[in-house]
């Protein structure tokens, strides 16, 4: 069953999700959108179509705002408001979930993932810092995620490229040439479609050794 989608009403509003369900998952990988884009993000798409044939249910979670129409995110401990509120309907099934996000959702996956019951934490693109601006670093978010995490990073994130990251206990897997949306430019000796690859190869391998 794919692209079933529910409302859920949370204290920030009513957020989405949209389900791409595995036929025995095992896993449940919930993933939220950054501040400038939504569930259309080709990396999360790409997770959809690729996670459930390997027994990952793969739930595309709206925050509230993007449901409302807005432009602009707010303020993060409205956006973990919102997640907290769709945590129940992820767990629901009965499933480990993961907790995931790219840029923006993956900090709050991180900040969020112990107090909720996570299984693990798969942030995309997790924005170090702002660009430019490497001294506002957001590594302790990543560093107190407390529970098992992949970071996928694009090589030219101008909000954090792989060498600029703090040495932890996560694990990372670049995507070479990728920015912070993970597109590569077209001179790059790889091709979208294989940094897509190198994406979701790299959370087929990772979800595998989670259980």
């Amino acid at each position: 069953m794919t692209g079933v989608t529910e409302s859920i009403e949370t204290e920030a509003g009513e957020a989405r999700v949209t389900w791409h369900r595995a036929q025995k998952a095992r896993l449940v990988l919930a993933v939220g959108h950054g501040a400038g884009g939504g569930i259309e993000a080709r990396d999360l798409q790409a997770l959809a179509r690729v996670l459930p044939a390997h027994g990952v249910s793969v739930a595309l979670v709206e925050q509230p705002w993007r449901v409302a129409g807005k432009k602009v995110a707010p303020a993060p401990k409205t956006l973990d408001t919102g997640w907290r509120g769709v945590w129940p309907a992820l767990a629901g099934p009965g499933a480990p979930v993961i907790a995931g996000g790219r840029s923006a959702g993956a900090r709050v996956a991180c900040r969020t993932a112990t107090e909720l019951g996570a299984a693990a934490v798969l942030a995309l693109g997790f924005p170090l810092h702002p660009p430019g601006k490497p001294e506002k670093s957001r590594a302790d978010e990543l560093l107190g995620a407390g529970v098992p995490t992949l970071v996928v990073q694009g090589g030219n994130d101008p909000f954090g490229r792989p060498e600029e990251f703090p040495k932890g206990s996560y694990e990372m897997v670049e995507v070479p040439y990728g920015d912070h949306g993970f597109a590569v430019p077209k001179r790059a000796d790889i091709t979208q479609e294989e940094a897509l690859g190198v994406i979701t190869d790299a959370v087929v391998k990772w979800t595998a050794s989670l259980g």
